[in-house]
């Protein structure tokens, strides 16, 4: 598996990240044992970057890496925490709190639920509109000088909190979607990574399975799961972004790769500061994941992709207007 440095400081992490999110319920229910089976078939495959958040599954997420990590030696494994929201017992959201105190607080919990001395990377999940980014940075900051903490990444911010961020320690990635059918980092977010050396933890790549190849209309209506909700699986948008599917299918099918390849092969073709994280839950999905990096996309294939699915081409937004809202990468 290749590696590749985050940022000019940060850790060096595998090619390919493993998003375990999906593992916790957020896309309908999830089978542990084959979320662990997973968890080991991505570090026997080379894949070191595990990516997850104090809140997926209110904790649960973390218990099932900390299970997963046991006979495990710590350093072979590079893991990425995001903190900072929060939810009632119902598993609604309740907003961010990114204080100092609070994120001290949070970090304690997750090194015990992980089962580990440190975390490797760690970010604020969304932008706490009463905090200021400093304030959020220099508190992370102080908890790698007390041994705690190794990196600062970021996610979902825009432009100038990057600079604010950067400005107060350096930031190894920011952590933030980007698909064939989400390019909207292209515009400001990511000439300003690259001008301060942060590189980019792309998740989404493959837009919550709806560019998987694999999804059809009518799954994932279930209880919890974040598709019943998101704007481009809502009806009068579905169709149209299923279209696009099948144009990019005929790109995959003249490469005989499956059009998940291609699309996660896309997202890597964009830059080796950019590591796709994908949300495998099955070592099935996992295996097809990592067949991405034999795929070699030539000018002319770029191309093809390209016009099978134009920037701007999807239709709805990748969250809700209330989700949107709290969101400084959108605005």
């Amino acid at each position: 598996m290749q590696t590749y440095r985050l940022g000019k400081t940060g850790p060096e992490v595998s090619a390919i990240g493993l998003g375990c999110m999906g593992m916790s319920g957020m896309y309908g229910p999830s089978d542990r044992a084959e979320a662990i089976a997973t968890i080991h078939a991505a570090l026997d495959a080379g894949v070191n970057l595990l990516d997850t958040g104090d809140f997926y599954g209110m904790g649960h997420n973390e218990m099932l890496i900390g299970e997963a990590l046991r006979g495990r030696k710590r350093e072979d494994v590079v893991i990425s925490v995001k903190t900072g929201a929060l939810r009632d017992p119902q598993g609604g959201w309740s907003g961010y709190d990114c204080r100092p105190a609070a994120l001290k607080n949070f970090v304690a919990y997750s090194l015990q639920r992980l089962g580990v001395d440190y975390i490797d990377i760690y970010r604020p999940a969304r932008l706490d509109p009463n905090v200021p980014i400093e304030e959020t940075v220099g508190a992370i900051g102080d908890m790698i000088k007390a041994g705690y903490i190794r990196h600062i990444g970021l996610s979902e911010v825009g432009a100038d909190t990057i600079r604010r961020a950067a400005a107060v320690h350096p930031i190894a990635d920011l952590q933030i979607e980007y698909s064939l059918i989400s390019r909207g980092i292209e515009d400001a977010i990511l000439p300003v990574c690259r001008e301060l050396g942060i590189s980019i933890t792309a998740y989404g790549v493959l837009s919550r399975g709806l560019i998987s190849g694999h999804w059809q209309k009518g799954q994932g209506s279930g209880k919890g799961d974040f598709r019943t909700f998101s704007p481009r699986f809502q009806e009068g948008n579905v169709d149209r972004n299923l279209a696009l599917v099948e144009e990019l299918r005929k790109v995959a099918e003249a490469k005989q790769v499956s059009i998940a390849q291609i699309a996660i092969a896309w997202v890597a073709a964009q830059g080796k500061d950019i590591v796709p994280l994908v949300g495998a839950r099955r070592r099935d999905q996992l295996t097809e994941a990592l067949g991405s990096r034999a795929v070699q996309l030539s000018p002319d294939d770029i191309a093809a992709i390209g016009r099978a699915v134009p920037k701007d081409a999807a239709a709805g937004a990748r969250y809700p207007d209330a989700q949107l809202k709290h969101m400084d990468s959108e605005k």
